[in-house]
């Protein structure tokens, strides 16, 4: 009788070769695999430079690839609930914002995550500064004199944005809540062609990325009258707050900022964080961030998440304010 000994040694060593490698896996350091990042919206805009930076200086740290993964849809929506699905291992990650993190809650009916229950927020990495831009034929240099332009006749001006619900309609919708203003939306299919309209004078104004206003302003095409955010602009310091220039109170400052699925091993959430940390501290990130005109955050976890909660809140307030709906 044909004996089965050998081949059935062998087998048995290849299983335990291979729960062996498996095993060892497991108990390297994390991370010892690729990792995704979710980018929930289209390239080129602020979220994706912010993913592709981290995801970057993650692969230098590490030695394992950041694999970038655009999901765009839906104000970011439709990215943020594929990451919600991912692995709770930590090797899924996603470059969430304030629009699907923040605002998502109050604008959709339908919205299929929770951004407090569904994730773990691991670091807010950058602020993104906005500021009101006006077409030069309006006679206003200042937020001062916008104001009782704007204030004149309902309608008299009309204000751009990048489409129902967007930050820089949130940012417009506060501006006419806060100074009895009438300025009427036309909203666009992007911050792109919303842009353009306003400098060539089909609208004239808009509440928008300060890195985007930028370039007309210095060309004498737009005139950057006030930032959106509770402080001056480290990268622009002569463009006053609108605070501080007739609404005190006025705060639009958005932010993009790593989120994990729920749920992931709390080890895993601080090694990220510090590694985020790190990086948004040396020079060459600096330097990339202050071209662009964007702030670093950094911070805990903890602090993350008391940051959504709090603007949740917020901008609850001002979509209802507002009366704005959207549906997915």
């Amino acid at each position: 009788m044909k004996s089965f000994a050998p081949s059935f040694c062998l087998g048995i060593s290849i299983m335990l070769q291979a729960s062996n490698s498996l095993a060892q896996a497991q108990t390297q350091p994390f991370p010892n695999r690729p990792m995704k990042l979710i980018v929930p919206f289209a390239p080129g805009g602020p979220n994706d430079i912010l993913g592709r930076l981290v995801g970057q200086k993650l692969t230098e740290q590490w030695g394992q690839q950041v694999i970038v993964e655009n999901r765009g849809g839906a104000g970011g929506t439709i990215g943020l609930e594929a990451a919600a699905r991912l692995p709770k291992d930590g090797y899924g990650i996603a470059m969430g914002g304030t629009s699907n993190l923040a605002v998502a809650p109050s604008l959709y009916e339908k919205l299929t995550y929770d951004p407090i229950r569904d994730f773990t927020p691991v670091i807010n990495v950058a602020l993104v500064p906005y500021a009101v831009a006006l077409n030069p034929t309006v006679p206003a240099k200042t937020v001062k004199e916008l104001i009782p332009i704007a204030a004149k006749k309902a309608g008299f001006l009309s204000y751009g944005s990048s489409g129902m619900g967007s930050m820089s309609s949130l940012a417009a919708e506060l501006f006419n809540s806060m100074a009895k203003t009438v300025i009427l939306h036309v909203p666009y299919k992007g911050t792109a062609p919303a842009l353009t309209d306003v400098v060539s004078g089909q609208i004239e104004m808009m509440f928008a990325d300060l890195a985007l206003i930028k370039p007309h302003a210095a060309v004498g095409k737009l005139r950057a009258v006030g930032v959106t955010s509770a402080r001056r602009v480290v990268s622009s310091p002569d463009i006053p707050t609108i605070a501080e220039s007739g609404l005190p109170g006025y705060d639009i400052s958005p932010w993009f900022g790593v989120v994990a699925p729920e749920g992931i091993p709390k080890p895993v959430v601080t090694r990220l964080n510090t590694a985020i940390a790190a990086s948004l501290k040396s020079p060459d990130v600096i330097q990339r961030l202050g071209a662009l005109g964007y702030e670093p955050i950094g911070g805990s976890p903890e602090q993350f998440t008391a940051t959504i909660k709090s603007d949740i809140g917020k901008y609850a307030k001002i979509v209802k304010t507002a009366g704005i709906k959207a549906d997915l």
